[in-house]
């Protein structure tokens, strides 16, 4: 997550979108009192700097916009450029799934993936239950229940997406290069039945309709 108050706007990183390689390219051109909350080099370097911060939700990597209540009003939120990357849902779950398997932290979600395959991963209910819940919308939605997003970028077109905030700030940001990637295959189709493929379907209905995604990437 990256507030720069003195640039005007405020990026918020769902998991698994993509949101490293923004969030280091936003970096390098980082204000000296810009907000920078995550595990990039800026980011540890000024963690000192969130003490005392008056949210009243979490503030960590993926803090929502409901977490930041406190720490911005509406106004604030009025005046300030929102974004956030979002994702294929399909291509998106693979990456989630394999980088739990690459964690050692303990969380539920880290010991039901390396536990479970990847098909009895997506079927489990507590998989289910976490992504029907948290559409994209969720994530950049204030605590009044407003959605705010003055900008939902899509990972897979991001050198077009990023214009409207690239003219904000005034300066490029594409490409970008990769970072943070899971070791996994690209193609995302071949780790779905036809079953699994339509359950993520309905989990993220929503989504799929929004941003006009589908299964298949052609």
């Amino acid at each position: 997550m990256i507030l720069s108050r003195g640039r005007g706007y405020l990026f918020l990183h769902i998991p698994k979108t993509g949101g490293t390689a923004l969030t280091l390219a936003l970096e390098a051109r980082a204000m000296k009192d810009d907000i920078l909350i995550g595990d990039t080099p800026k980011a540890r370097a000024r963690r000192g700097r969130l003490k005392g911060l008056p949210a009243k939700g979490r503030l960590w990597k993926h803090s929502t916009l409901a977490d930041l209540d406190g720490l911005l009003s509406p106004d604030d939120l009025d005046a300030l450029f929102i974004l956030t990357l979002v994702r294929n849902p399909w291509d998106r779950m693979v990456s989630y799934y394999h980088w739990l398997r690459g964690q050692s932290f303990a969380h539920p979600a880290v010991a039901l993936a390396k536990a479970q395959g990847f098909s009895a991963f997506l079927n489990h209910p507590d998989t289910q239950a976490a992504f029907a819940a948290w559409p994209y919308g969720a994530h950049v939605t204030d605590a009044r229940g407003q959605e705010r997003a003055t900008l939902f970028a899509r990972l897979e077109h991001l050198d077009k997406d990023l214009i409207p905030f690239e003219t904000h700030l005034g300066f490029r940001l594409t490409p970008l290069p990769r970072a943070n990637d899971s070791a996994r295959a690209r193609d995302w189709r071949p780790y779905y039945s036809d079953a699994d493929a339509a359950l993520l379907g309905r989990l993220c209905a929503r989504d799929v309709a929004r941003f006009g995604y589908g299964f298949d990437p052609g």
